[in-house]
């Protein structure tokens, strides 16, 4: 009879230094979540770029950037909600949330939000190494006819419009952010950060701007109530999972973005979830693509995320066990501060003028784009919002404007 016997084996000074860069990486992460229009790429990016002159093992600096990665997922839905800015894994969140907000139930929203992202965390784990494993055997041939598989998406999203105007004004969009994504994704501009490139003004534009300028003729945020979850334990769980799930899809076919994949979600599970299952299944896509994106690099070694670039560019080693125990705390220190700091944050903004608030951040967005993309970085960001107000004004899911990036992928641009 053979026993076999494990042995844990644990370095107080190593695991010590480790907490300590996942601590720093989720400081990194909350700056980013909350700055409207500021992507945890950037940071990584930046990150990235000066990593060899930062003291301590590569693996520690690789588990700083990917625990940003990982709290600005679960930050960034505060100023989605508050002021209507998302970033690009937030597109779709960002109007459900902001509704909610402008019905009284933030703090609601945040939870939820919170919730979601948790969950796909606890749930992309376990199933990270089946999936990979799945994924990797079909790769090759979802590959060779990626451009089939993007145009029957953009087809199902145009049929899941509610009528034929919203149909047509998301064709209109998408065909519109395709030319955008055409004529500027190449483009390499010179700009006083090496740490962009066109994403940042392309973004901001089409999925910032037009709702900050809607706002500024708004009322602003009314008094909030009410912390408690309005949606059934089951249809959470059920709706956070199936987002995580998506999550996969995001983190290994390129052109697929939260916001895409959380309206699959919705149409697959059952139930009227309604806004509140948009800001569940967005916030667990957004969350696990993180950690997708981590197994697909090791997998079939191409980057997703610019977090996943700025590991290859820093050479950091994939030991997933200290890799994947770095996203499970940071994963908890996000779900922490998105309640202690959303909450403060919609107080915050409530006593503001919002018309004000709008104002400066539409400032701050122009100063990214500068600064990521110089001056070739505000024409974009002009030009984006322009195409982002086409969605807006004929009543269709801005989704369509992910046609940005999947465009010209599905064109071979």
């Amino acid at each position: 009879m053979v026993v076999l016997a494990l042995e844990f084996v644990a370095d107080p000074g190593f695991t010590g230094q480790l907490l300590a860069w996942v601590l720093a990486g989720s400081l990194l992460g909350s700056c980013s979540g909350l700055v409207p229009g500021l992507h945890a790429n950037n940071f990584a990016l930046l990150l990235a770029g000066i990593a060899g002159s930062i003291p301590g093992p590569p693996l520690f600096v690789g588990c700083a950037m990917l625990a940003a990665g990982v709290v600005h997922t679960f930050l960034n839905a505060v100023p989605a909600m508050a002021l209507g800015v998302p970033d690009a894994e937030m597109a779709v969140t960002a109007l459900p949330g902001h509704r909610m907000v402008l019905d009284g139930r933030g703090y609601e929203a945040i939870r939820l939000s919170a919730v979601g992202s948790l969950l796909a965390v606890l749930a992309a784990v376990p199933f990270a190494v089946p999936i990979t494993w799945a994924v990797t055997a079909v790769y090759p041939t979802v590959r060779a006819n990626l451009s089939l598989i993007l145009a029957v998406v953009v087809v199902a999203l145009l049929a899941s419009e509610f009528n034929w105007r919203a149909r047509l004004g998301g064709a209109l969009s998408f065909g519109l952010a395709t030319i955008l994504g055409a004529l500027t994704l190449d483009s390499s501009p010179e700009a006083p950060l090496e740490a962009g490139g066109m994403l940042a003004p392309l973004f901001a534009g089409l999925f910032g701007a037009p709702v900050l300028i809607d706002a500024m003729f708004g009322s602003g945020i009314p008094p909030q109530r009410g912390e408690e979850i309005r949606l059934s334990r089951p249809l959470l769980a059920g709706t956070a999972i199936a987002g995580a799930l998506a999550g996969a899809v995001v983190g290994y076919i390129p052109g697929i973005s939260a916001a895409i994949a959380a309206v699959a979600v919705l149409v697959l599970v059952p139930g009227g979830s309604g806004d509140r299952g948009y800001i569940v299944a967005t916030s667990g896509v957004d969350t696990a693509n993180t950690i997708f994106a981590l197994f697909a690099l090791v997998a079939i070694g191409h980057p997703r995320t610019g977090v996943m670039v700025a590991f290859d560019e820093a050479g950091v080693p994939l030991e997933l066990p200290i890799l994947i125990g770095g996203v499970l705390v940071a994963g908890s220190i996000g779900f922490v501060l998105v309640i202690l700091v959303g909450d403060a944050y919609l107080e915050l903004v409530g006593q503001l003028s919002y018309w004000k608030i709008s104002t400066v951040v539409l400032g701050l967005l122009l100063v990214l784009s500068y600064l990521f993309t110089g001056p070739l970085g505000i024409v974009v960001f002009v030009a984006a919002t322009a195409v982002g107000m086409v969605p807006v004004r004929l009543r269709a899911r801005r989704v369509h404007l992910m046609g940005v990036l999947i465009g010209p992928l599905m064109l071979g641009l």
